[in-house]
Order: structure tokens, then sequence, then C-alpha cells
């Protein structure tokens, strides 16, 4: 029996629209961490079940039965001691191969965000510590996040980010989660790490080219200077996790950190995945 974690969230639930779209023959199971969560998947007719990462009973309760899960990372300050609970019980309770939904970064210890992002490779080293079958999705960024970064300070000033040169594989979610499910139903990839990226890499400046095609109009992309940007985002209010999200991300862009593609997305897509240009049309 498979189960899926984080079924009510954006990439949870892409994973569970494309597993009912091709396969009627995978028996799986969703879960959420809120009681509020079960009732609205049960009623659209899934079998689900409560499993809220830091209650080591409903995760007991949770995992009866299954053999796989798929680990959808959580966003928590405490990040590796949820998932490494999750993990302990999963082989406690006979489960045999976890996949887990990681980032893809050339170097966490060089990454502006490292205090958050250091959490998933602990927790892909446990994984691979533990006994069990294991496969690492490293994820790149959302191409659904580009919005939230170019939107933040509005665009009548152009796109104004520190990201300088810096190029990022951005993926659709919902492609992500689509190429997800193909891999769960599809099989493989026993005890093996995956680049979960395009093969399109494009920085911000190559964006707000496309981004003009799209909207019709000439949008410029204005590389700011880091200290300016935080500064920026201080002044229309945003809270210091998510300035420190932000210009962390926008540091690692710049630095080379996303710099990585592989081929193995379009592989379980049976496609390229989205270029820029379609992207952007989707999301803008």
């Amino acid at each position: 029996m498979l189960l899926i974690t984080g079924a009510t969230g954006n990439l949870g639930a892409s994973v569970v629209r494309q597993l009912l779209k091709i396969s009627s023959s995978v028996d799986f199971i969703v879960t959420s961490s809120s009681q509020a969560g079960v009732e609205k998947l049960t009623s659209e007719g899934l079998q689900a079940r409560l499993a809220n990462f830091n209650d080591a009973n409903s995760l007991e309760n949770a995992f009866q039965g299954v053999t796989k899960i798929l680990l959808i990372s959580t966003m928590e300050q405490n990040r590796f001691e949820q998932q490494k609970q999750v993990i302990d019980i999963a082989k406690a309770q006979g489960v045999k191969h976890i996949i887990y939904t990681s980032v893809s970064i050339n170097d966490i210890q060089k990454s502006g965000v490292k205090d958050l992002m250091l959490s998933h490779f602990q927790t892909e080293d446990y994984l691979k510590q533990v006994g069990l079958t294991y496969t690492i999705l490293r994820n790149t960024i959302y191409a659904d996040a580009i919005t939230q970064f170019i939107g933040t300070l509005g665009l009548e000033n152009g796109i104004q980010l520190p990201a300088g040169n810096g190029k990022v594989p951005f993926v659709l979610r919902r492609e992500m989660g689509e190429a997800t499910a193909n891999l769960l139903v599809k099989g493989g990839y026993e005890n093996e790490t995956l680049e979960f990226t395009s093969t399109h890499l494009i920085d911000f400046a190559e964006l707000a080219q496309e981004l003009s095609l799209v909207r019709g109009t000439p949008i410029a992309y204005n590389a700011l200077q880091e200290d300016v940007y935080v500064k920026k985002l201080k002044e229309i209010g945003l809270p210091d996790f998510a300035i420190y999200l932000h210009a962390g991300t926008m540091a690692d862009i710049k630095n080379g950190l996303y710099e990585n593609y592989c081929a193995v997305l379009d592989d379980l897509l049976g496609r390229k995945s989205a270029s820029p240009a379609e992207f952007l049309k989707e999301i803008c």
C-alpha cells in the first residue's frame, strides 16, 4: 500500500490528481496533519488518514499496512526532527520504501538559506542510514514561485531582484507532481537521488524578455544590491522570515547554486517540461 503525506498541499494535490488520472490499479492512502484536512480528502472520495508529524500516535495509526511512503517535506522550523520521527515510525511499522521530496541546490554549506534548507540534507542522510529503500527527489524552484519573487515589489520599475545573472531550471509545480506520480506508478529508482529540474536554464534578465512578450509591454530587469532589496522588503512590511527566505534564495541564485539540470523529470513526463515562454503564459 502506498501512502502520500501532505495531500492537502499544492504538490501533494498535484501528485494525487495525476495518480487518479493515469492509474486505477494503484491503491493509495492520503494524509493530512489536521482532522479538517482528512474530512476534506474523504469528501473527495479518497482514503484519508490523520498524520501529524508532531504526534507519534497519529503516525503509527496512519502507517498501518503501508509499504511505501511519499514523504512530502514540510516547511516547519523543526523539519528534520519531524521527518526523523516519520522515518523511525515508518520503519517500525514495516514500511519498506520512502520517496522523499528534497531540494536541488549545489552546495548547501554556501546557501543563504542554509538554516532552513540544511534539514533536507539531514533527512536525506538519515534516510540512507536507517536501512530502508529510498528515492530522493531533489526539486528545483517551482516556476509558480516566480510571481511571488517578481510581484513583491511590483513591476512598475521592472523586475527588481538581487539575483545577478544566476540561472534556474524552473519547473511548474503541477509538472513536478505529474512526474512524481508517474514515478510512483512506474517504479524503479530505488536507492537513487534524482535532480528534479527542467533542462531550460534561465536568468531573470531573460525572464524579463520573455515576460515582455507575454504581456505585450517592455519589462526590464534591474539587478539590485542585496542590501537595497532587503531595505525595500522591510519598507513594504514583509515579515522577517519572508525577507530571510527571499533574500537568501536570491543570493543562492546569484551565486549559481541552482545552476544544475537533469533530464530525468522530462523522461518521467514523457515530454519536455514547460519552456519559460510556456510557463510564464500559464502563471502570469
